[in-house]
């Protein structure tokens, strides 16, 4: 569910993003998507628990939480990242024809 929202914020992100950004654009709306969808998961805690208890699961080490966090956001991340790009590279092929 949490990549289906984050995937119609990338078409939402793509569709207002100004052109002349390019790829630095692209590259940035991008991570601000990531930085989005991990503040998210690391928010929620681990299966639904809260923080608390989610870190009992790392020991009371925040950087292990936050880098599990990191790392399923990464292997989630393909879907918005195809549908940001296929968005603006749609929107490119438009205004170039």
């Amino acid at each position: 569910m949490l990549v289906a929202g984050i995937c119609v914020l990338a078409l939402a992100c793509g569709a207002v993003m100004p052109l002349r950004w390019g790829v630095f654009g692209f590259l940035g709306m991008a991570m601000l998507l990531f930085v989005v969808q991990t503040g998210i998961n690391t928010g929620t805690g681990f299966e639904g628990t809260p923080i608390a208890e989610s870190l009992l699961l790392f020991n009371d080490d925040w950087a292990a939480y936050l880098g599990f966090n990191l790392q399923i956001t990464y292997r989630a991340f393909a879907g918005p990242l195809l549908v940001l790009g296929g968005v603006l590279i749609f929107r490119l092929s438009r205004t170039r024809a």
